[in-house]
């Protein structure tokens, strides 16, 4: 659930955390920047998904923005006001750690997108494990229009997306609708601004009826065997597997599904 508290106050949080039903919900709180990236926001982020990593209490993860925008990227204004490679080295490392702390978390993280998610913004919603945007929402990778190439948010783009689609985002630098978006792959459902939280809802609550163990042995393998080739990939998978069997968890699933009834879950 996008929270809206104190959305005009300069005094309010940048980042808001609400954990509720085993889901933590950050939430951007710069609606007047358009949740711009700032070396702030960067380093409250980080310290989030810390803490969140070793929660056992928390088993999904959901990224929004208060306002109307979901996260326009860097913060340019304060990067030109900093204009020193130190300050742009801090910040560029601050946001791959970010970004490698949502692939990194045992948890699953949804990107709940309204408005424009743009550059380093676009780059969020391509890290996260599944994205919901709402109808209106658009994406983009627009800094060759500054002369400025998107290239970390390359990265991301590039494993989510078709080669030409990618490049066609990064070289033309022009929004692509929800609907664009969700063929090509970047977000996994498009519905109204007025469903999004019942959509995420529905998958939250899906997630967390699952063993937690399961879904993180799960997560951790996808990102994993992706560096792999094919062959080395299978090897990979199949002792991931072995290990899974092993696991109390897979045991009592197993043991549900013979017997016909719901699993209990320890997470172990």
């Amino acid at each position: 659930m996008a929270q809206t508290a104190a959305a005009t106050d300069t005094d309010a949080p940048i980042l808001l955390r609400e954990n509720a039903d085993g889901v933590a919900y950050l939430t951007f709180n710069r609606p007047r920047a358009r949740n711009a990236l700032s070396l702030e926001m960067l380093g409250e982020m980080n310290d989030a998904l810390d803490a969140i990593k070793d929660d056992k209490s928390i088993r999904a993860v959901v990224i929004a923005g208060n306002g109307p925008a979901f996260c326009a990227g860097h913060d340019i204004r304060q990067l030109r006001a900093n204009a020193e490679r130190t300050y742009y080295e801090e910040t560029m490392a601050a946001c791959a750690q970010m970004m490698l702390g949502v692939m990194r978390l045992p948890q699953p993280v949804i990107a709940r997108v309204q408005g424009i998610a743009t550059a380093a913004g676009c780059q969020l919603v391509a890290t996260c494990d599944l994205a919901v945007a709402a109808e209106d929402a658009q994406f983009a990778t627009p800094g060759v229009h500054i002369g400025l190439f998107c290239s970390t948010p390359m990265v991301a783009l590039s494993r989510n997306v078709g080669r030409k689609e990618a490049m066609e985002m990064l070289v033309l630098g022009e929004p692509v609708t929800a609907a664009r978006a969700k063929e090509m792959g970047l977000v996994n459902a498009v519905v109204p601004e007025a469903e999004l939280d019942a959509k995420i809802a529905e998958m939250t609550g899906k997630i967390t009826s699952k063993s937690s163990l399961t879904i993180a042995i799960g997560k951790e393998a996808f990102y994993r065997q992706l560096e792999n080739g094919v062959e080395d990939a299978y090897a990979y998978a199949s002792e991931v597997m072995v290990q899974n069997m092993m696991a109390e968890d897979a045991e009592e699933g197993m043991g549900a599904f013979i017997e016909k009834r719901e699993p209990v879950w320890r997470g172990r």
